[in-house]
């Protein structure tokens, strides 16, 4: 299925972040939620706005990036978006922060 191509699992994402050359982590919840809980050093670009916002961010296209949301769906629709605009080294984080809250850090707040 295409989806295998676009997502990464949490602990997959944990070595990336803590490998030499780190991937941008990409929040694609909205304000409430990323105020709430997130992952250290994730920046917020909301789903309700992404594609205004994420070329600013986001401009190199041979940069990795883990795009993460709640459970991974909204993730998934935004990996895709950026795959269009030419961006194929972006991934979407299966299960979202509740599988890294799960899996990864548990003092990362579930909702």
């Amino acid at each position: 299925m295409l989806e295998n191509l676009l997502e990464i699992s949490c602990q997959q994402t944990k070595d990336l972040l803590e490998g030499e050359n780190p991937p941008i982590l990409i929040d694609c919840r909205e304000h409430h939620e990323y105020k709430f809980c997130h992952i250290k050093g994730a920046i917020l670009v909301p789903l309700s706005n992404f594609a205004e916002k994420v070329e600013a961010l986001y401009k190199d296209p041979d940069q990795n990036a883990v795009v993460y949301c709640h459970h991974g769906v909204r993730s998934l629709y935004a990996t895709q978006y950026l795959h269009q605009q030419g961006f194929t080294k972006a991934l979407s984080m299966q299960g979202g922060i509740d599988a890294w809250s799960l899996k990864i850090d548990p003092s990362v707040a579930r909702y």
